[in-house]
């Protein structure tokens, strides 16, 4: 981030930090206490790519969170946004899957005992392919293997689907491909790792990249949950099918003003789930 707007993010942050508690005494008061859901890409020293955070970043922020929110799995999360909790609590994911993650991130937080959930693009895995986008920026970067993704399970990581090839499910008009993507690589991928998966990240996760026949296709597999990439915060008395996460950023201060509660947050949308015509379309077909 620029110093100019670093500056600014910090002078906003102590500027709205009254609104802020106060906030967070009243909703833990009244057993509303937000689930912040972070998630990552890739931790390494390379900076190859814009998704990239430093591992003296990663730890700041994981040192920081564990002394702040308990931190808890995606189920507990959705036990807490049904039924309310007077602690502010914080979940950790991952997408895509990027074999350095093995080298700090993920042994730090096995070490740590800090719940994850590692969200996995099916055909890199399979074929140590690079993902297309860093391809596409000069940088092929290695994928996990199928053996990597086993060890981790083994060692206590949730691992979750992130469909085969990656694409943005909000364009795909072929319901077969679309539960591909969804349903059967995810379904591959437990078979693979000899543990059904459970949770189900969009890729670019934003409003344009779903459509309701994801969510649709999801829960009717059998999938507990789907992740966007919103930007919100999941409260009490939300849809806790829907996990809104937030992008944990290449700066602390950012990182530290969203996570204390934003006000410019708290009203982040809830997907729409009225579909359009296209989107019946899918459904009805399936």
């Amino acid at each position: 981030m620029h110093p100019l707007k670093q500056t600014a993010v910090d002078a906003y942050y102590h500027a709205t930090r009254p609104y802020r508690a106060l906030w967070m005494w009243q909703a833990r008061a009244a057993r509303k206490a937000p689930v912040m859901i972070l998630f990552y890409h890739r931790v390494a020293d390379d900076a190859a790519n814009a998704w990239t955070c430093s591992t003296a970043l990663f730890a700041q922020q994981m040192k920081w969170v564990r002394k702040r929110y308990d931190v808890v799995t995606l189920s507990e999360a959705q036990r807490r946004i049904r039924q309310g909790h007077d602690r502010p609590a914080v979940c950790i994911t991952f997408d895509d899957g990027y074999a350095d993650n093995n080298d700090f991130a993920l042994p730090l937080l096995v070490r740590e005992r800090m719940a994850c959930t590692y969200f996995v693009t099916l055909h890199n895995a399979l074929t140590g392919e690079p993902f297309p986008h860093d391809v596409k920026h000069g940088r092929p970067l290695r994928p996990n293997t199928i053996a990597d993704l086993r060890r981790w399970a083994d060692a206590g990581v949730e691992i979750g689907g992130h469909t085969r090839t990656h694409p943005d499910l909000g364009a795909i008009r072929d319901p077969d491909r679309l539960y591909d993507e969804v349903v059967v690589a995810g379904r591959e991928l437990g078979e693979l790792i000899d543990r059904p998966l459970r949770y189900f990240a969009a890729p670019f996760g934003l409003p344009q990249n779903l459509q309701p026949a994801v969510f649709e296709m999801a829960r009717e597999a059998g999938y507990e949950g789907v992740c966007s990439a919103y930007g919100g915060y999941n409260r009490p008395g939300d849809d806790a099918f829907h996990l809104q996460r937030i992008h944990a950023d290449d700066d602390f201060a950012r990182f530290r003003n969203w996570l204390t509660v934003d006000p410019r947050k708290l009203n982040v949308p809830r997907y729409d789930y009225s579909a359009p015509s296209h989107e019946l379309e899918l459904l009805a077909a399936r």
